[in-house]
């Protein structure tokens, strides 16, 4: 195993646990009364990520990696059933067999490409693979700029309608960042012709700085919910659920830039 397995694995545990035990939450709160059944998975897997991050954070940096791996593979186990449970309610909502329940389409399909995206770091962690820095830069910022540009369209739908000037930042958000994807997917289609240093150093440039607006727009519309002071079906939860997705791309971006500039190494970066 490369060095740094222990600390990577325990990282990307530690985050990405968290946030789906925050989706089992979410998803459970937009079922219907009578889905019984539906809501009672949810807590379930609630429960059993809330496990795995009071477990992960009980491992200290010089435990064995053997124990690290056997833990990444229990984790992964878990990460497959939330994934074939999150596919399963998009198919009832997308056959109309769950009229009335409010989870987006959009948000369930969001969220389990995020548990598909966890599944396959761990898998790649414990197989110590280590994909080029190049491919990363792109693969990364392909994953999570879509991410971002869902987060802002649940959002504008999510503000009452009457927040006007934040529901219009939203819709802008939307659109600067389905541009930012598309041209992400231009650069991934020129690989490796596009795979030139100065290229994408640019790329991770124009990326950062619509990444920080979103991620400031994010915290304040995080603290003005916390406040009351805006009107809006947002839990309180997930306005901090999608800030800390937005630092954790911009970390992904300072990290690569390191990489490339020679100011860091590649070490921890896997996809």
């Amino acid at each position: 195993m490369s060095d740094g397995f222990v600390a990577r694995s325990l990282e990307e545990t530690s985050f990405w646990s968290r946030i789906m035990k925050e989706h089992s939450l979410f998803l459970g709160l937009g079922f219907r009364a009578e889905d019984t059944v539906l809501i009672k998975e949810a807590n379930h897997f609630y429960r059993i990520f809330e496990d795995i991050e009071r477990r992960v954070h009980s491992f200290s940096l010089d435990v064995d990696p053997v124990t690290i791996q056997q833990f990444n593979q229990e984790v992964h186990t878990a990460v497959c059933h939330i994934w074939a449970f999150k596919r399963k309610v998009l198919g009832l909502i997308l056959s109309c067999k769950l009229p009335g329940q409010t989870n987006f389409p959009l948000l369930v399909d969001h969220v389990s490409r995020e548990a598909n995206y966890f599944r396959n770091r761990l898998e790649e962690l414990n197989q110590g693979k280590l994909e080029p820095l190049y491919d990363a830069i792109i693969d990364e910022n392909v994953f999570f700029l879509r991410i971002m540009a869902d987060h802002a369209k649940f959002i504008g739908h999510l503000l009452d309608p009457s927040e006007r000037k934040l529901v219009e930042q939203a819709r802008e958000f939307s659109q600067d960042f389905d541009q930012l994807l598309f041209q992400a997917r231009d650069i991934e289609s020129m690989r490796p012709q596009s795979q030139t240093g100065p290229i994408l150093n640019q790329f991770l440039d124009q990326n950062r700085v619509s990444v920080k607006s979103l991620r400031d727009f994010k915290k304040t519309a995080r603290d003005l919910i916390d406040q009351c002071r805006i009107k809006s079906i947002i839990h309180p939860l997930l306005a901090d659920h999608v800030f800390r997705e937005a630092e954790r791309f911009l970390e992904i971006i300072d990290m690569f830039e390191n990489s490339l500039t020679g100011k860091g190494n590649n070490s921890m970066i896997h996809h």
